[in-house]
């Protein structure tokens, strides 16, 4: 047992020394909301996800979650949209960042 959680704990260790800083950016608008993107390319998958990235995309005002895309480990990609959440069929860095820009722009149309 003692053999078992030690592996697991350097495993973790070692997939946290081994992430490459994909994407970080964090901008404030004049109206106060705040956009902040950090994607992170990582050894092997997380849990629920079929592909080697681990990110984070919110946009909100006011303390607000408007848009969010992430793949939480266990719950894999998935988007969070004015308070639902459904899945995200992630495919590329690239695509994920559009489909973040689109859905802003989706929940900012009146």
């Amino acid at each position: 047992m003692l053999a078992y959680l030690t592996t697991v704990a350097c495993d973790g260790m070692i997939d946290n020394m081994e992430a490459n800083l994909v994407l970080k950016r964090k901008l404030t608008f004049e109206n106060g909301s705040i956009l902040e993107m950090v994607i992170w390319k990582v050894p092997s998958p997380i849990a629920g996800s079929l592909h080697n990235y681990k990110y984070r995309l919110f946009f909100g005002v006011d303390g607000i979650r408007l848009v969010g895309f992430d793949n939480e480990r266990g719950k894999g990609d998935h988007v969070h949209f004015k308070g639902s959440e459904r899945p995200y069929q992630f495919s590329t860095v690239k695509k994920l960042v559009e489909d973040f820009y689109a859905e802003i722009e989706r929940s900012t149309l009146k």
